[in-house]
């Protein structure tokens, strides 16, 4: 109904990081039930945002298909620029160096929240004619874990998770760490119930910590 994604989540490994190229080949998602809108690849001109990926297209290096998947326009919000190209972009920066440096695996969970962000506009609630809906924020949960199998009965009370909310805001300060948050918090701005195939009570420790690495 917003012609954004309400969450994209997906695994990043070693597997997935290559030498492919960026495809830059922004385009509406032809798999949408007939009737819905289409976002275009330029539905966003003159809002004043990216077309913020919620999966990374540096996510998806192994192949051109898995890059070029990430450019579906059902990937994307309408994000501040500053916080896309800077703020957001560090931590996925960071995330992928936990993959290249020190041999980790993740589960990664993404998505907007909310209605109304600041640009290069000023302040908006929706671009596109009223198509699509500018969230107030941007948020994700990453797990990580050492490179292994059986990966859901590895994941434990000590297990690292990584959770931030960022104003989708030009004024965003440059630091992601400054917006990490529990997934406690996430699930309170989303209402979403996330992590739900773990055991409750491990569930329970980590969903209410801070990463604080």
């Amino acid at each position: 109904d917003w012609s954004t994604p309400n969450w994209v989540s997906w695994h990043l490994s070693l597997e997935d990081l290559g030498s492919t190229p960026r495809q830059d080949d922004f385009r509406p998602n032809d798999a949408l039930p007939s009737g819905w809108y289409q976002v275009q690849n330029f539905s966003y001109n003159g809002g004043g945002f990216d077309r913020g990926h919620m999966c990374p297209s540096a996510d998806r290096t192994a192949t051109v298909p898995a890059n070029s998947s990430t450019f579906l326009m059902t990937n994307m919000v309408p994000q501040a620029p500053v916080c896309n190209q800077t703020t957001w972009a560090n931590l996925e920066d960071y995330a992928r160096s936990l993959v290249t440096g020190t041999n980790k695996e993740l589960y990664i969970i993404a998505g907007p929240a909310g209605t109304g962000g600041t640009g290069n506009s000023g302040l908006l609630n929706t671009i596109d004619n009223t198509r699509i809906n500018v969230p107030a924020s941007v948020w994700k949960v990453i797990v990580v874990l050492d490179n292994g199998s059986d990966d859901l009965n590895r994941i434990n009370t000590s297990t690292r998770v990584i959770s931030v909310i960022m104003p989708n805001s030009n004024t965003i300060g440059s630091n992601w760490r400054n917006y990490r948050v529990s997934v406690d918090d996430v699930e309170a701005l989303t209402g979403y119930d996330l992590l739900s195939t773990l055991p409750t009570a491990t569930q329970t420790v980590i969903e209410s910590r801070v990463d604080n690495l």
